[in-house]
């Protein structure tokens, strides 16, 4: 009598997997996936996106649209999405300059909450940054900048990308740290800045390395360091902040996925399986190495603990600076 059982018990289990598997690939998505993406096309983070929205086609046979939609810095899409349907068919490429800084600068537009307008889906891309100085520039080293600061009565002056931007909230955390007198000068994007930098009218810049990649071939800018955990195999000889008794001064832009709050938690699994995947690709890898940046991934639990710490961390910063939008 007992092999019918057995029979029987292995026959349930056989049906029990067959139908979860068949639930789990059911979650993807049929109907085409629009992501919103709050860049012009071009952009390092609208080509990634591109690429591994074409494996994650080739994948699944889901068509996916990008939507270059770039009004407000990305507010606009981040209400867009919010407002969603939890389908999956809406995703958006935040980045933590939108979520951590953004809302902590007080503009009245920032009709979000981070953490519980949206879904997290997995990161997808990192742009580590460097800390330059002009060619000439008599620091050779981060305390060296330091030093040279407190030579100057004026202290010395640090560029930006904009107002709240990554490169913003870096000089802020090291004249926070330091006490030391640092004038910001915002630009209109890395470009112009980079141009200053390369001309010796600003006495530093954080910003990423492709940013500044121009210039410091060309011999106009010179790297100090590398605000990653770790060294980069870009630029091995570059300490990073914490090496040079800085370890307070980091942030490193990410991009990741989210869709809209109250997703299925299967189809949640399913978008982060196949984004994951396409991601990991040895393919979109090396597009990423040639654009100085890294793909990073995780669970959309360890993605939320992520958006989490920088909302607090980086919130913090930005009111003991007292950044406010202009």
């Amino acid at each position: 009598m007992r092999r019918p059982i057995a029979i029987g018990l292995a026959f349930v289990a056989f049906v029990t997997c067959t139908q979860v598997a068949s639930a789990q690939s059911d979650a993807f998505p049929t109907r085409p996936i629009t992501i919103l993406v709050p860049f012009p096309p071009g952009g390092t983070s609208d080509v990634v996106t591109r690429a591994i929205s074409k494996k994650v086609t080739d994948a699944t046979k889901v068509s996916i649209v990008i939507d270059n939609r770039s009004g407000g810095g990305g507010v606009v899409a981040a209400i867009a999405t919010k407002q969603a349907a939890p389908d999956g068919t809406t995703l958006f490429l935040t980045n933590n300059g939108l979520f951590a800084i953004t809302p902590a600068l007080g503009g009245s537009d920032v009709r979000f909450d981070p953490l519980k307008d949206f879904t997290p889906i997995t990161p997808i891309v990192l742009f580590p940054s460097v800390l330059v100085v002009p060619t000439n520039s008599p620091a050779k080293t981060v305390k060296g900048l330091v030093e040279l600061a407190k030579t100057r009565p004026g202290g010395l002056s640090f560029a930006s990308q904009g107002v709240g931007s990554g490169g913003h909230i870096l000089g802020e955390m090291l004249k926070l740290e330091t006490g030391v007198k640092l004038v910001h000068v915002p630009y209109r994007g890395a470009g112009p800045a980079m141009t200053d930098i390369a001309g010796g009218s600003i006495d530093l810049l954080f910003t990423s390395y492709v940013s500044a990649a121009g210039q410091i071939s060309g011999g106009k800018a010179r790297v100090i360091a590398v605000t990653t955990p770790k060294r980069s195999p870009i630029m091995p000889d570059a300490p990073t902040m914490a090496e040079s008794g800085f370890p307070d001064v980091t942030l490193d832009i990410w991009h990741g996925l989210v869709g809209p709050p109250g997703m299925p938690p299967a189809v949640v699994a399913r978008l982060n399986e196949e984004f994951v995947k396409a991601a990991r690709s040895p393919e979109i890898v090396k597009l990423m190495d040639e654009q100085f940046a890294a793909i990073t991934t995780s669970s959309p639990e360890e993605f939320h603990k992520l958006i989490a710490s920088d909302v607090d961390r980086l919130g913090k910063v930005v009111r003991k600076a007292g950044i406010k939008i202009q």
